[in-house]
């Protein structure tokens, strides 16, 4: 099975559908994980975006759901203010993901990720069972518009994520893996993590990294290729466990998005080749 490769839209830090359809041009790739904020904001109007990408023949494979509130100016900041952990905004986001669930069904996107927010280790800590249960009505909610969630790795190890996933009891939850999340984070490994979560993997994300100097600290995001993952045994692993597994490059840092993703595609397709 042919495996897709394709990039997220934030990547490549769009101002319009336009602008989306040129830069998906310029580096090559017409497959796409689409932000879905922007659509829920109205800041893209949802008729223009589906008509430009459908004209140029683009794809969107999966979409992306931002929670309300995410803070990633420091690691102690998005802690405390990622995915569905705030109290304070909890309602909110909920009705945030029952409007990205409605703009999912209506471009036929299948599956949408997004970050659950720094679920605990401790099977004990009162704070566990609050998430999961949000975890749950997040899943349900995509689910009744046909649509399966994946929870993106780093913010957690990989064996409290599938001890979560497991608790969850939802067929369609499963894992964004992203191997420089959990270089980034500082939670190990990422080829005995995506060997232990492989069977739950619904979409992988390209992106490199660097670990963190100190405890406490975040790592350094680099272009695919200058960091820790070693990309040859992170696609045999990946052919491994879900063959086929759609691949989706992202990149959050540095000024030449289109020339780092263009070598992150073709060190990929070097890879699977």
């Amino acid at each position: 099975m042919e495996r897709i490769i394709g990039v997220c839209s934030w990547s490549l830090r769009p101002e319009s559908p336009r602008d989306l359809v040129e830069r998906l041009r310029a580096v090559g790739l017409r497959h796409v994980q689409l932000a879905l904020r922007p659509l829920r904001t109205g800041a893209w109007p949802l008729a223009e975006t589906i008509e430009r990408l459908a004209a140029e023949g683009i794809e969107i494979r999966s979409g992306m759901w931002q929670p309300l509130g995410e803070d990633y100016s420091s690691l102690a900041a998005i802690r405390a203010t990622g995915g569905v952990r705030p109290d304070a905004l909890w309602r909110e986001n909920r009705a945030a993901a029952e409007r990205d669930a409605l703009l999912a069904e209506r471009l036929g996107i299948r599956l949408v990720t997004f970050h659950a927010g720094f679920l605990p280790h401790d099977r004990d800590d009162p704070e566990r069972p609050v998430l999961l249960e949000r975890l749950r009505q997040v899943a349900d909610i995509f689910a009744a518009r046909g649509c399966d969630v994946a929870f993106e790795t780093g913010q957690e190890s990989a064996e409290t994520l599938l001890e979560v996933l497991d608790d969850l009891d939802r067929p369609g939850a499963g894992v964004n893996f992203d191997p420089a999340n959990m270089i980034l984070y500082g939670m190990g490994d990422p080829i005995p993590a995506l060997e232990l979560l492989g069977a739950r993997v619904c979409q992988a994300h390209v992106k490199d990294a660097r670990r963190p100097r100190a405890p406490g600290e975040w790592g350094e995001e680099v272009p695919v290729g200058r960091g820790e993952v070693d990309w040859r045994r992170f696609c045999q692993a990946l052919e491994a466990a879900r063959p086929g597994c759609d691949l989706m490059i992202e990149r959050e840092a540095g000024e030449d998005r289109v020339a780092d993703i263009r070598a992150a595609r073709d060190l990929v397709r070097e890879c699977l080749a």
